[in-house]
């Protein structure tokens, strides 16, 4: 909250002084939430789209290739038996 205030306050000054119009505030606004969504998403460690689908399909070769060896390890038991 303390951080929200200061922003608004030294908006609030630039404005009365004239400095800033409502394009600049637009842009500002549009640039401090884009930094404090780029920290949260750092802070979540989220990945991207590509990567997950990556990391799914390898995921799943992996367990067709444990399932398999699996099934391998049944069948050698079965006719050792």
């Amino acid at each position: 909250m303390k951080n929200s205030e200061k922003i608004l306050k030294s908006i609030s000054s630039l404005i009365e002084n004239g400095i800033l119009t409502s394009k600049d505030i637009k842009k500002e606004i549009s640039t401090d939430l884009k930094f404090k969504k780029d920290k949260i998403i750092n802070k979540l460690e989220l990945v991207s789209r590509e990567e997950f689908e990556v990391l799914k399909k390898v995921v799943q070769k992996q367990d067709a290739t444990i399932k398999k060896l699996i099934n391998d390890k049944k069948t050698k038991k079965a006719k050792r038996s």
